[in-house]
């Protein structure tokens, strides 16, 4: 997982202003696992900065992905783009029924992409794999 620290240094060195709403974007992305859209974060923050707009929180991500110190999930099945600040290699379990989204660390993840990189001689800045289902809680 990138750290707030990486994720500011980043947009620090593509020339963005560091704002306290970008730094609790950042935050917001490092300290949580559970895959926010732009719409989750803006009202996660909005009442503590009134005048931030949805247009900074995309803008924002847009930067951190074009970095690659942020992946962009695909829809878990809610139509609705997620973010994932865990660049590291790893398996990504959507929940079709509630739209949770979990990390399962792979060591065979980690183990292809030193391969894949190897084999083409890319310089990778991640890889997403995604996996949809209905977690335990909704089977129930």
């Amino acid at each position: 997982m990138n750290s707030v620290e990486t994720l500011t240094k980043s947009l620090k060195q593509a020339g963005m202003r560091i704002t306290p709403q970008r730094i609790a974007i950042c935050k917001l992305l490092a300290e949580t696992d559970t895959h926010p859209t732009a719409t989750m974060l803006f009202e996660s923050i909005h009442e503590q900065f009134p005048t931030l707009s949805l247009a900074t929180v995309y803008n924002t991500l847009d930067a951190l992905v074009g970095l690659g110190v942020v992946n962009v999930l695909g829809p878990a099945g809610d139509g609705r783009v997620h973010f994932d600040a865990d660049t590291e290699p790893h398996i990504n379990l959507a929940c079709t029924v509630c739209h949770k989204i979990v990390d399962i660390p792979s060591e065979q993840v980690a183990s292809l992409q030193v391969e894949v990189s190897q084999t083409s001689g890319y310089a990778l800045r991640g890889a997403r794999i995604m996996y949809y289902g209905i977690c335990p809680d909704c089977q129930q």
